[in-house]
């Protein structure tokens, strides 16, 4: 359908369904965009939308019923208030850290912020405990009775029963684990994501046994491991014959490289880099594209490539023709959050629990979603005690108790997370500019269901009429997050709606 092009000339009457008022303004006053939706060009299929319980989970999981339960609302709920407005952002995938000891060994561990220790399932003797970690797994069953129905189990280190050096991050910037550990390491993965499934009765869809390899992971900061690609294809197939041989279902998902630049370039780290060609296709020496427990995913993480807007755009267009060129292989942006100064846009440093940081995350996950044509996209930790942008939601930096404070970045990953469900399909969706500022808009469908999230980074409201085509789309809900909303549910009752300047808005309808 070819929903009616509003002039500038004619003051047409809009309602600003957006806000969920009954205030009429007249067309004119407000600058008009074109959104051109095609259902007919597709593009990725979203597999799901994410955070991770480090580190603070393993103490927030134990704080008094109430509040960790509204923390858990927070994130996984798919409820909505009185009003229509949701209580939570609806994550579909929740990430767990199987900790690899560093918090059974205190201070000896070598990490001196007790947050950034975490425990394994073990006791110092090697059998197994699976009352360790509590906090953790308080934090994975209150996701799942929420509805969150995919989980991924990641590890930054091997137990430290099984590195070098018997600590939980390397030295000098080498290796931390010897070829002739692989296969324990294997069937420890193997053992602790049964024994948690157990305890917890959540199932591991995915299993992530390395993380960031391309870094040193020497100034005990965290857990941490590097790796070259020919070391992590070891890893890889010693978890392989384990799942296998053991028919563990649980996929394991490669990469999680530092940088999305080290799938397609060599970049600084030799042996590091090229990880896309590397591991999927054939004929390389590292080639595990083709073992049954392998997932067809690579995975990075967006860090130091977001900014400028022009250089973000065009390395993501590097990565899509390079995960293209390679038949079946997804691509998951699986770790985020604001880092350094992003070529003086934003800066990590310090909390914003408000818009600015808010609208700068959801850049980010559109230029993933819709240029890297990312299946998946995940943040970071999902609850920081730091006063770092890191966090969707932030506390008191208290083991027992204390204060949680909801970031607008929150709201912001719900403007996507809630509404654009595994199954998703991206179609096309092309908005006209006004002055200097662009409309960032996305579009999904699911089943006869349609979603479009748009970003309006400037400082005007701007009225949107859509042009769909053959096809006749009816919104007609509206969720707002601005300086003064968080997913504010609003009504659709005409063709056009106003976007309110610095905001992320959520439009659902159906294709009738």
């Amino acid at each position: 359908m070819m929903i009616k092009r509003y002039t500038k000339q004619k003051k047409v009457l809009v309602i600003i369904a957006a806000l969920g008022l009954n205030t009429l303004v007249a067309s004119g006053q407000i600058k008009q965009v074109t959104i051109d939706i095609n259902l007919n060009k597709t593009h990725q299929i979203i597999s799901n939308f994410a955070a991770s319980d480090a580190w603070s989970c393993q103490f927030v999981g134990n704080w008094p019923d109430k509040k960790r339960g509204k923390i858990a609302d927070l994130l996984f709920s798919l409820d909505n208030s009185a009003d229509g407005s949701p209580k939570g952002i609806g994550l579909s995938l929740w990430r767990f850290n199987f900790g690899a000891g560093s918090a059974q060994h205190g201070g000896d561990s070598g990490i001196k912020d007790e947050w950034r220790r975490a425990e394994s399932f073990t006791n110092n003797d090697g059998s197994y405990n699976w009352q360790n970690q509590v906090g953790q797994v308080w934090f994975l069953k209150a996701a799942k009775q929420r509805g969150v129905k995919q989980f991924l189990g990641f590890f930054n280190s091997p137990p430290v029963q099984f590195t070098l050096n018997g600590k939980a991050f390397a030295n000098g910037g080498k290796v931390n684990i010897g070829p002739d550990k692989y296969d324990a390491f294997a069937k420890y993965i193997y053992d602790v994501v049964n024994g948690v499934q157990k305890v917890s009765k959540v199932k591991f869809d995915y299993i992530s046994p390395i993380n960031e390899p391309q870094w040193d992971w020497s100034d005990g900061g965290q857990e941490g491991n590097p790796y070259t690609n020919t070391q992590i294809a070891g890893v890889m197939r010693s978890i392989n014959k384990e799942f296998v041989s053991n028919k563990l279902d649980s996929k394991i998902l490669v990469g999680e490289a530092g940088s999305i630049n080290y799938l397609f370039t060599t970049g600084d780290k030799p042996g590091k880099g090229n990880q896309v060609n590397d591991f999927f296709r054939q004929g390389s020496p590292n080639y595990i594209g083709d073992l049954l427990a392998v997932s067809k995913t690579i995975a990075a993480h967006s860090y130091f490539t977001t900014s400028p807007m022009s250089l973000a755009v065009k390395t993501r267009e590097a990565l899509a023709d390079t995960i293209a060129a390679i038949k079946g292989l997804n691509f998951w942006q699986s770790e985020y959050c604001i880092l350094g100064d992003n070529a003086g846009e934003i800066d990590g440093n310090h909390r914003d629990l408000g818009i600015n940081a808010a609208l700068y995350l959801a850049s980010v996950i559109h230029t993933d979603l819709t240029v890297a044509n990312a299946s998946a996209w995940q943040w970071w930790t999902a609850i920081s005690a730091y006063d770092y942008k890191d966090g969707l939601i932030y506390i008191d930096k208290n083991k027992t108790d204390g204060n949680f404070y909801a970031s607008k970045m929150l709201w912001a990953l719900g403007n996507y997370s809630r509404f654009i469900r595994p199954g998703a399909l991206r179609v096309d969706a092309v908005s006209s500019s006004t002055g200097n500022q662009s409309l960032l808009v996305s579009a999904y469908q699911n089943g006869k269901n349609v979603t479009v999230v748009i970003i309006n980074p400037g400082n005007e409201n701007i009225t949107t009429v859509f042009n769909t085509g053959k096809s006749k789309i009816q919104f007609t809900s509206s969720y707002l997050t601005s300086a003064d909303a968080e997913l504010k549910a609003g009504k659709i009752t005409g063709d056009s709606n106003v976007v309110p300047g610095r905001s992320v808005i959520t439009l659902t309808g159906v294709v009738k």
